[in-house]
C-alpha cells in the first residue's frame, strides 16, 4: 500500500556505496526506517537528494508500507516546509539537534501519536521563524511540553502556598521534599511560567540569562530521566548548554 504522510527526519546512515537507511518519525505510522536508493549517486539525477535526510528535516513523503517489515521504502518526497535559518545558523542547528535528540531519547514506542508529531514539527518551524530569545527559550518549554504529551505533565504552579517544585512527583508543593530533586524560589516561578505559556510568541519576551537557562536545562533532563525508563545521556545537551548566552 502506498501511503501520503508527512515526516521529520531523525536520523540518517550510509548504506551500500550510494543509498542510506532514514528513521523518520511520520504523522502516520510513527518511527519507521527506510531504505533510500541511490541517492549518494554522483549524479545528475541525484545531486543533492541526500540532503533531505538531514536531521530535522520536514518532508512530505509517499512511502509503501508494510506492518511485517522493518524497513520500508519511500517512493517520493519533497519538502514540507523548508528551512531559512535553521540548517545555517549554529546557534538554530543546535537547538534543533537538542529537540530531535529528546525526542529519540523519549520515544520509546514506534506508534503513531499524531499530537506529539504537531508539537515536533511546530516547534522546528518557530525555530526558525522566532526570534534569538524564543530561540534561547525554545529547549526548555520544548522539554516542558513533550513531558506533558508523555502524560507527566507538571501540576500546578508557584505560589505563596505552593513555592516548591518537585520533580519526581511532577507537582508545585508547600515543602521541600526529602529527596534532592527539586525546584525552588526564582527556577520553580520560571517553570511555572514556561509551563503554563499558550503561544510560542512569549518566548520571544520571556528574558532569561545564561546561568538560570543552564541551570533549567539541566533539572528539566532530571525531571525526564526520573520518569523515562533507559532515558539515556544526550551528546547534545552539553553543546547546547555552552552556545547558548
Amino acid at each position: 500500500m502506498i501511503h501520503t504522510t508527512k515526516g521529520i527526519v531523525l536520523r540518517t546512515v550510509k548504506y551500500g556505496d550510494t543509498s542510506i537507511i532514514t528513521t523518520v518519525y511520520t504523522e502516520l505510522f510513527g518511527i519507521q526506517s527506510y531504505i533510500v536508493k541511490g541517492v549518494r549517486q554522483s549524479s545528475k539525477t541525484s545531486a543533492g537528494k541526500a540532503g533531505f535526510f538531514q536531521p530535522a528535516a520536514l518532508l512530505d513523503m509517499e512511502v509503501y508500507h508494510n506492518e511485517q517489515k522493518q524497513l520500508q521504502f519511500i517512493k517520493e518526497y519533497q519538502w514540507s516546509y523548508l528551512y531559512e535559518r535553521v540548517m545555517f545558523d549554529v546557534v538554530r542547528n543546535t537547538v534543533a539537534m537538542f529537540v530531535i535528540e529528546l525526542a529519540q531519547h523519549s520515544l520509546k514506542e514506534p506508534e503513531a501519536n499524531p499530537e506529539m508529531f504537531y508539537l515536533i514539527e511546530d516547534s522546528l518551524k518557530q525555530l526558525d521563524r522566532g526570534n534569538d530569545t524564543l530561540c534561547g527559550n525554545l529547549p526548555l518549554y520544548f522539554t516542558l511540553q513533550l513531558a506533558a504529551q508523555l502524560g507527566f505533565q507538571i501540576q500546578g504552579k508557584y505560589g505563596k502556598e505552593t513555592p516548591v517544585l518537585d520533580l519526581q512527583e511532577g507537582q508545585f508543593t508547600r515543602d521541600i521534599p526529602v529527596h534532592p530533586y527539586y525546584l525552588e524560589d526564582e527556577l520553580a516561578s520560571l517553570t511555572s511560567d514556561l509551563s503554563n505559556l499558550t503561544f510560542y510568541n512569549d518566548l520571544e519576551t520571556l528574558s532569561l540569562n545564561r546561568a538560570k537557562r543552564k541551570a533549567l536545562l539541566q533539572s528539566y533532563q532530571t525531571f525526564l530521566s526520573l520518569h523515562i525508563a533507559d532515558f539515556g545521556e544526550m551528546r547534545s545537551f552539553a553543546i547546547l548548554q555552552e552556545i547558548l548566552a
